[in-house]
């Protein structure tokens, strides 16, 4: 009777374990999968603010082209998003988000700028100058529709070298991201790398004319042009502040000699097509989901020439103020 007795308290402390071990796990499991949801609830959510960003962007965007030189009325609560890349940010029930909007035309178009231009951007960028050069000349080899090799440029029989093999385009760029392919571009110089920005922050595809715009151009694109010092660039960026670069007289004054170098680059206004980076935030996070587009406004109308979701919104520079 004692024997059986003790495997019966055995038998019962086993069974207690097993249960114990059984609830634990299942109150594991339940714990991670209810986490899992709230993580893919908040993923949701955050999607959908960034694409709600981008549309609020297309909607600034035609406010701005279709009341054009109307005077702002103070304190009725507008609130005029910028277009020069710094931070806008708006507030839904569900969290948080920030846009960033740059004009496209204040850019170097690499379908329609000539080498000139490219070799000086891409020096700015720290690029040694005979490495500019066989990057500029690759650039228009691979948009030409010849297999006449330039100089320091490269051809199809130069992208059968190498593995794996493929040929060049021999068309315009359809979009920046295929610089990637050209001799000479690598990932560091076209993404950039730390505090030192990548190509793809200062070219387009998306140009209406070819010419850089003045009231968008960055302080790397400005000094890319022939006869631009970093002063003038200073006097630029500093008069475009109070004026919006549309002072043409002004403009011309402020480039001096220089006007003439620069006279067949350049235009001013603004232009019709932006890059629209959105990231949407739930709770307090420093990370959120980006979405990337490029649209075309014509008076209160907008395209799509671009989209991507996600994008990557981490390596945005801004202070933590902005953020």
């Amino acid at each position: 009777m004692r024997s059986e007795k003790g495997i019966a308290l055995l038998i019962v402390m086993w069974s207690l374990a097993v249960l114990m071990v059984i609830v634990l796990s299942f109150s594991y499991v339940t714990k991670a999968e209810t986490r899992a949801t709230i993580a893919f609830k908040e993923g949701i959510e955050e999607k959908f603010i960034a694409e709600a960003g981008v549309e609020l962007a297309a909607n600034e965007l035609m406010y701005r082209k279709l009341n054009m030189g109307k005077p702002v009325e103070e304190g009725k609560g507008e609130d005029i998003w910028n277009t020069d890349g710094s931070p806008n940010r708006f507030r839904l029930e569900t969290g948080t988000g920030v846009v960033r909007i740059i004009d496209e035309s204040g850019k170097i178009d690499i379908n329609k700028t000539d080498g000139l231009v490219l070799k000086n951007l891409l020096v700015n960028l720290g690029v040694k100058e005979e490495d500019a050069v066989v990057i500029s000349d690759s650039i228009q080899d691979w948009r030409d529709s010849d297999d006449f090799t330039r100089m320091k440029g490269a051809e199809s029989d130069y992208y059968r070298s190498l593995n794996p093999p493929y040929k060049a385009k021999n068309a315009d760029f359809e979009s920046i991201e295929e610089l990637l392919l050209v001799r000479g571009v690598t990932a560091e110089l076209f993404y950039g790398k730390g505090e030192r920005p990548g190509l793809a922050e200062f070219v387009t595809v998306y140009s209406e004319s070819g010419k850089i715009r003045l009231s968008a151009a960055p302080k790397e694109v400005l000094l890319a042009l022939p006869g631009m010092t970093p002063e003038v660039a200073d006097a630029v960026i500093e008069f475009r502040k109070e004026t919006g670069a549309d002072a043409f007289a002004g403009i011309q004054a402020i480039l001096g000699q220089g006007y003439a170098a620069m006279s067949p680059y350049i235009t001013t206004g603004e232009g019709n097509t932006y890059t629209v980076e959105s990231s949407g935030r739930t709770g307090h996070k420093k990370a959120g989901y980006g979405v990337k587009a490029v649209i075309s406004v014509n008076g209160n109308k907008f395209s799509y020439r671009y989209y991507r979701s996600p994008w990557d919104t981490t390596k945005w520079k801004l202070s933590e103020q902005e953020k």
